[in-house]
C-alpha cells in the first residue's frame, strides 16, 4: 500500500527540467518570437507614417483654415513654406547630431518637438501663429530622417538598403492617402483645431513604444539572436554606436552636391502634391471637403506603391548586376522620365478622372525614386550617413521653401490651378541631366580615380549581404 502510495506521488511530482528540455524550451520561444529587424523595421514606418501625418494635417485641412482665418492662398502658401524654412536648416544639424549621438536619442528628443508644434497648430488663431507652428514642427521633424538612415545603416546591410528604405517612406505616402480623409473624419466629428491635438498624441504614443524598444547597437539588443546578427552588416562597415571621426565637409559637399540637386528637382513637385493637392481637388476642381480628401487620397495610395516598387526593383536589379550605378543612378532617371511624361497632360486635359489619373501616375514615378537616393548616401558614406542623407533631404527642403509660395502666387495672380505645374515639368527634365553625375560606386574615402565599389558590392552580396 506505502509503495502503491509513493509510485502515485513520484508520477505527479515535478521534476526538473534537463538542460536538454531547457535548451528546447528556449528555442521554441525563439521560433514564436518576432525577428528584432522586422520590429524595428515596423517602428520605422510608423514613424514615417505619424511623421506625415503630422506634416500633412495641415494640408488636409487648409480649405477650412483658410475661410474660418480669413487667409488668402499666398498667406496659406507662406505657412506651407514655413515649415520648409527650420526644416532644411536642421537636416544638416540633425544629420551631425545624430552621427554623433545616435538615432534614439535624436528621434526622442525630435519627435517630443514636433508633438508640441502639431497640438500648437490646433491653436493657432492666424497667420503669425500658423507660420510659427509651423517652423517649430520644421525643428521637430528636420533631423527626422537623417537619424532614421542613421538607424537602417546600422540594422540592415547594403544588399536590402533600397527596399528598406522605400518601405519606411512608402508608410510616409500612406500617411500623405489617409490624411485627407482622416482629418475630414475628425472635422466632421469635432473640429479642424480637435484634430490637430489628436494627432499629436499618436505621436506622444509612438515615441514611448520607439524609447523603450529601439536600440543603437542591433547588438546589444535584447532580443538579437545569433541569426539575425549574422545577418547584420559588418561592424567595420558602419559606425555602429556613434561617428567619432571628424566630419570630411569638403569631400562629403563635393561627391553630395550632385544627389541635393536631384533631390531638390523631385522636392519642386513633391512639395506641391504634399502641400497643395487637397486644395487643388477642393477649389481648382470645385470639389467639398469628402471629394477632394478621396481624390488626394487615391494620388498618395499611388505613391505608397510606387515607393515599395522603387526599393524592391532597385536591390533586384543590385543582386542580379552588382552594379550600385544600375540599381540606383539609373533608376532615378527611369522613374523621373515616368514622372515628367504623365505630368505633362495636367496642364491641358479638362476631364477630372484623366487629370486624377495622370496625377496618380505621375507621382507614382516620382516616389519610385525615393528608394534608390535615399540608398545613395547609405552607399557611399555608411559612417557619416546621418549627416550625408541631412545634406541631400536639405535639397528637397529647400524647393518646400518655395515651391508652395510660388503655386499660391501664381494662383492669385493668374486664377489658373495648372500653371504651377510647368516649373515642374522642367525641374523633372533638370533632374534627369543632373543624376548622370551622380557616382554612388565609389565610396567617401575612396579617390575619384579609385576602383568601383562595385567589386565590394559584388562580394557583399556573395555572401548573403
Amino acid at each position: 500500500m506505502f509503495s502503491r502510495d509513493c509510485d502515485a506521488s513520484d508520477r505527479h511530482a515535478v521534476r526538473p527540467r534537463t538542460r536538454a528540455q531547457q535548451a528546447s524550451e528556449e528555442t521554441q520561444e525563439m521560433l514564436h518570437r518576432p525577428r528584432v529587424t522586422r520590429s524595428v523595421l515596423a517602428l520605422m514606418c510608423a514613424m514615417s507614417f505619424i511623421m506625415y501625418l503630422d506634416r500633412v494635417n495641415l494640408s488636409a485641412a487648409a480649405g477650412l483654415i483658410r475661410d474660418d482665418l480669413h487667409l488668402t492662398n499666398t498667406d496659406i502658401g507662406l505657412v506651407f513654406g514655413a515649415f520648409a524654412y527650420t526644416y532644411a536648416i536642421c537636416q544638416v544639424i540633425g544629420g551631425w547630431f545624430s552621427d554623433r549621438f545616435g538615432a534614439k536619442t535624436t528621434l526622442v528628443l525630435c519627435a517630443s518637438i514636433w508633438i508640441v508644434a502639431t497640438i500648437a497648430t490646433g491653436f493657432a488663431g492666424g497667420v503669425v501663429s500658423l507660420f510659427c507652428a509651423r517652423m517649430l514642427l520644421g525643428v521637430g521633424e528636420g533631423a527626422a530622417l537623417p537619424a532614421q538612415a542613421r538607424a537602417l545603416v546600422n540594422w540592415y546591410p547594403a544588399s536590402k538598403r533600397g527596399f528598406v528604405q522605400g518601405l519606411t517612406h512608402s508608410f510616409s505616402r500612406l500617411g500623405n492617402a489617409l490624411t485627407p480623409p482622416l482629418i475630414a473624419l475628425l472635422v466632421a466629428f469635432a473640429s479642424w483645431r480637435a484634430s490637430f491635438v489628436l494627432v499629436g498624441a499618436l505621436t506622444a504614443v509612438w515615441v514611448g513604444v520607439y524609447a523603450w524598444y529601439f536600440a543603437d547597437n542591433p547588438r546589444k539588443h535584447r532580443h538579437m539572436t545569433a541569426e539575425e546578427e549574422a545577418e547584420l552588416p559588418p561592424e567595420d562597415k558602419v559606425a555602429v554606436d556613434k561617428t567619432r571621426e571628424p566630419t570630411p565637409w569638403g569631400r562629403l559637399l563635393k561627391r553630395i552636391s550632385p544627389t541635393m540637386i536631384v533631390y531638390f528637382c523631385y522636392g519642386w513637385t513633391g512639395w506641391l502634391f504634399f502641400t497643395w493637392l487637397p486644395t487643388f481637388f477642393m477649389h481648382g476642381r470645385g470639389l467639398d471637403l469628402k471629394s477632394s480628401a478621396l481624390f488626394s487620397a487615391g494620388v498618395f495610395l499611388s505613391g505608397v506603391v510606387g515607393n515599395t516598387a522603387g526599393g524592391v526593383i532597385s536591390d533586384r536589379i543590385l543582386k542580379r548586376t552588382g552594379s550600385v550605378v544600375s540599381a540606383r543612378r539609373n533608376m532615378i532617371i527611369v522613374a523621373f522620365l515616368g514622372a515628367l511624361v504623365f505630368l505633362a497632360p495636367v496642364m491641358v486635359v479638362k476631364s477630372l478622372p484623366v487629370m486624377a489619373a495622370s496625377l496618380s501616375l505621375s507621382f507614382f514615378f516620382l516616389e519610385m525614386t525615393i528608394g534608390p537616393i535615399w540608398a545613395v548616401p547609405m552607399d557611399i558614406t555608411p559612417k557619416h550617413v546621418g549627416i550625408a542623407s541631412g545634406l541631400v533631404n536639405a535639397g528637397s527642403a529647400i524647393a518646400g521653401i518655395f515651391s508652395p509660395i510660388v503655386f499660391g502666387f501664381v494662383v492669385d495672380r493668374t486664377g489658373s490651378w495648372t500653371l504651377p505645374f510647368a516649373g515642374s515639368l522642367g525641374l523633372l527634365a533638370v533632374g534627369i541631366v543632373m543624376t548622370f553625375f551622380m557616382r554612388p560606386d565609389i565610396a567617401l574615402d575612396r579617390g575619384a580615380g579609385s576602383a568601383s565599389d562595385d567589386d565590394a558590392a559584388r562580394e557583399e552580396l556573395k555572401f548573403g549581404r
